[in-house]
């Protein structure tokens, strides 16, 4: 039987899921039925984002109370959008996927749920039983054997202590005596830090001062007795006014074991354990929202954590801030509901100097910011009013602070404190290792970087082009834009080679102002100094500009738009640095990074920038060494690989070559395509060990001896096996080389016939016309390995249609972390190429080998293709 209904409509608009919330919880709470109030609110949110975020559409939301609970439902206006059915034999929702969640959600918090589908609607609705509990009481424990009892003495003594506005004692009561061993007498007006064993960090000021200015605390220290040692006990502090409206603190204080008798209790799962599902899934609404195990990546794991921890409080904004190395400062890493772009990365100090954060180290409720103006430095301004902090410690040290904060004041109490600090101790440890694979990843980051930067730098050819990749290259992975000054020789002025700026449209008005700028002086000190001459600068021309636009000032038209002049001023109006590109002692350029307005550079940002010009300036005086080395090695590849492949009548022949590398380097991959008599061609396609002069020697043995041997009568075998002795008679010159070497006769009925040797090296795969794909050969010894050698030649038929696929192992073992192409993969690859041409099948293999990883190749790769193309059908 229905008792009570409500319902209201949401537009579809992101404010409309935080007033969702407001109506459930407004809507629960005033039936009296607060023992659900937070799951309700929990799923509602879900299911209303699904609605008016992802779906787009208006949201009606209605809550039914009946005998058995409260039923909620939320309907969109999209019945087309279908959602997934459990036990529809597909995963219906993960913890880490944006998608889906609700109903995860609904299966985990809910009695009962479903979907109704409509000509108009469609229907999600969730039912949550009323807890068996008796009426009235606010939280009770399940009834328990004698020896489960939590341990007491014979009598409790719950000492009582009143703190006065100073923090020292006005009130000890005789259990308070009894415990500790100090008359009433002996430590009224004493401050209780005297007393108290604080186990805050060492070197800091927290203590028990601060946690006795906080409206509500509760947990363990220690009070030093009459006897000087020290009793451990469980504390409850209370913050009050007394008749007079003079703030004080009471304390109740117990022995440590027996802190059962003060201690709140954690908040547990809803309802009767039938309401939580057999699957194992956690009923608790934070770690269902996080996921378990949680993801690794820092950023998406801690925004994810502030939008639960905001929607499990009911709140209008949350964030998170991650302490630096030296716990001295926090850094914001993640908000919700805040000016992100103005707050990432800000930091504010946690013990000491102008807006320290000094509600970090421990739990903390601010039930009106109005009153305490500066607690909480990241929301000035914000239109917050309370807010709710907590810690995050691993191992007891700080490496974090979660708040969530609402715009109505007293919003949050203890009880809220508890319950996030309790999600936050469970994502804590997450949080700190994912903060250190970030730090890691970083590291690594920047070292690729580096390294990546110096390959680039080393592979530039002139003096000029080495300056406009540096520049490409910091923006905007370093800064915004970017500017390169050269100096011919020491008796030049600084020169504006190179600006760049991350909008294209932003780089006219970027060079035109620089160009009215003086440059920066030329230093040889290393590191990076502010230079404030472009942001002056800007700023002096948007205000003419400005005076201009108002007939304030000069009445001359301006040379461009005032919009492009503010808005270059905006680019450049942040910080300016410059750093020396010094090499052998002598200035021979500078790079200058910048931001736009109310932009800083953080410190690793500008050590990363310093090394980039370190080894930039490196690269400008070796450019020309290097330019030389180059060319001799393109030249030395170039006359390795054959200048160009015959004609092969009956058969398609495609071959791509990629040499891996800037082309510093000679690659040891080689093919070849020659004819050895009439109606006969040899080919071959192998790969030596190693790169470099030697690998080159070799490459160019084998090559040229193959075509010797081929064109004197021999067959396969003799001559893998002359060119295994003459690669041995280089005796240490000598380098391993795996080769392929076959003779192709097309046949006059349409096929070909090939005889292959494969010498260590990947077999040939065939593909035939229906798609099967086999190897076309099988493997033998690599050569320059072994003096004696008994190989044997292979015969292979091409009908119409097929395809031999020949490639080096650059090709196979294409890697991506843990996982290789290998021969499978390039044989599944090949069965997708049916019906293709032969330059189609090495170009799809190609794709696929590129596409296989992110980073590029890092080995040469070879690919042969041979296809006897089908005859074609007669024209009408």
């Amino acid at each position: 039987m229905i008792t009570a209904r409500a319902a209201a409509t949401f537009e579809p608009v992101g404010r409309s899921v935080a007033s969702a919330r407001t109506f459930v919880r407004d809507t629960l709470q005033g039936w009296g039925l607060t023992d659900i109030v937070d799951d309700a609110v929990v799923l509602t949110s879900e299911l209303v984002t699904n609605a008016v975020v992802h779906a787009g559409t208006a949201a009606d939301v209605s809550c039914v109370r009946a005998e058995y609970g409260v039923r909620v439902e939320v309907a969109d206006r999209y019945p087309e959008r279908e959602l997934p059915l459990e036990n529809a034999g597909r995963n219906y929702g993960s913890p880490d996927r944006e998608g889906g969640r609700g109903l995860l959600l609904c299966a985990a918090l809910a009695s009962r749920w479903g979907v109704e589908y409509s000509a108009a609607q469609k229907q999600v609705w969730f039912q949550l039983d009323f807890p068996d509990r008796p009426a009235g009481t606010r939280s009770a424990g399940p009834a328990l054997p004698s020896e489960a009892l939590p341990v007491t003495d014979t009598r409790v003594r719950v000492a009582v202590i009143q703190i006065d506005h100073t923090t020292a004692i006005s009130a000890w009561n005789d259990d308070a005596q009894e415990l500790f061993g100090y008359p009433a007498e002996q430590v009224v007006g004493k401050p209780l830090a005297d007393l108290a064993a604080w186990p805050h960090t060492p070197g800091t000021g927290t203590g028990i001062a601060e946690a006795l200015r906080l409206s509500r605390w509760e947990g363990s220290y220690g009070i030093r007795g009459a006897d000087g040692r020290v009793l451990p006990v469980y504390a409850s502090h209370l913050r009050v006014r007394d008749a007079d409206g003079a703030p004080s603190t009471v304390c109740l204080l117990v022995r440590d074991h027996e802190r059962a008798v003060l201690q709140s209790p954690v908040r547990g799962p809803s309802g009767d354990g039938g309401s939580v599902p057999e699957r194992g899934t956690s009923s608790d609404a934070f770690e269902v929202f996080i996921g378990s195990p949680a993801p690794d990546d820092l950023d998406g794991l801690l925004q994810r954590t502030v939008e639960r921890a905001r929607d499990m409080l009911d709140g209008d904004s949350a964030y998170l801030l991650l302490a630096t190395d030296d716990e001295t400062e926090l850094e914001v890493r993640a908000s919700t509901g805040l000016p992100s772009a103005r707050q990432r990365f800000a930091r504010v100090p946690v013990e000491a100097g102008t807006g320290r954060y000094g509600s970090a180290r421990m739990p903390a409720v601010h039930e009106d910011l109005t009153v305490v103006p500066g607690a909480v430095p990241l929301l000035a301004n914000t239109g917050m009013r309370s807010v709710v902090t907590v810690p995050l410690k691993v191992e007891g040290r700080l490496t974090g602070s979660l708040g969530v904060a609402a715009e109505a004041p007293g919003r949050y109490s203890n009880e809220e404190a508890l319950r996030l600090q309790f999600a936050a101790d469970r994502i804590a440890l997450a949080v700190e290792s994912a903060r250190l694979t970030e730090l890691e990843r970083l590291r690594r980051g920047s070292l690729s970087f580096l390294v990546e930067a110096s390959d680039l730098l080393a592979g530039t050819l002139d003096r000029d082009q080495t300056l406009a990749l540096m520049a490409q290259m910091t923006v905007p992975t370093l800064a915004t834009w970017c500017a390169v000054y050269t100096i011919a020789d020491p008796s030049s002025e600084p020169e504006l080679s190179y600006v760049l700026h991350e909008d294209e449209d932003r780089i006219d008005g970027l060079k035109a102002l620089l160009a009215k700028v003086d440059p920066p002086e030329p230093v040889t000190t290393p590191g990076a100094r502010v230079w404030s001459a472009p942001a002056d600068a800007a700023n002096a021309a948007a205000l003419r500009t400005t005076l201009r636009s108002l007939n304030l000032g000069d009445a001359a038209r301006p040379s461009s738009g005032p919009g492009a002049t503010l808005a270059t001023a905006a680019a450049v109006g942040g910080e300016t640095v410059v750093l020396p590109l010094v090499a052998r002692n002598r200035v021979i350029g500078m790079l200058t990074l910048g931001k736009p307005t109310d932009e800083h550079f953080r410190q690793e940002i500008l050590e990363l920038a310093e090394d980039l010009s370190r080894r930039a300036a490196l690269a400008l005086d070796n450019a020309r060494l290097y330019s030389e080395r180059t060319a001799i090695s393109q030249s030395l590849q170039r006359s390795l690989l054959p200048p160009e492949l015959p004609e092969v009548a009956g058969v398609e022949v495609e071959v791509i070559y990629r040499a891996a590398g800037e082309g510093n380097e000679v690659g040891g991959d080689f093919y070849d395509l020659f004819p050895i008599r009439d109606g006969a061609y040899g080919f071959a396609i192998g790969d030596v060990c190693g790169t470099g002069p030697e690998a080159a020697a070799v490459t160019g043995l084998a090559r040229h001896a193959l075509r010797l041997l081929a064109r004197e009568g021999f067959g396969g075998p003799a001559v893998l096996e002359r060119l295994n002795a003459a690669i041995l008679d280089e005796g240490a010159r000598s380098r391993f080389l795996t080769l392929l070497y076959g003779e192709l006769w097309p046949q006059p009925d349409g096929s070909a016939l090939l005889k292959v040797v494969c010498a260590g090296h990947p077999l040939p795969l065939r593909l035939r016309p229906d798609g099967t794909v086999d190897a076309a050969a099988e493997p033998q010894p690599l050569l320059g390995v072994m003096d004696d050698l008994e190989l044997y030649e292979q015969t292979v038929s091409l009908d119409p249609g097929d395809v031999l696929l020949c490639v080096t192992d650059g090709v196979t073992e294409r890697r991506e972390g843990s996982r290789m192409l290998g021969d499978d993969g390039l044989a599944d690859v090949l069965t997708t190429c049916t019906g293709l041409t032969a330059g189609a099948v090495a170009a799809r293999v190609l794709r696929a080998v590129e596409r296989f990883a992110v980073e590029p190749p890092s080995d040469d790769m070879a690919i042969l293709a041979m296809r006897v193309p089908e005859p074609r059908a007669p024209e009408d």
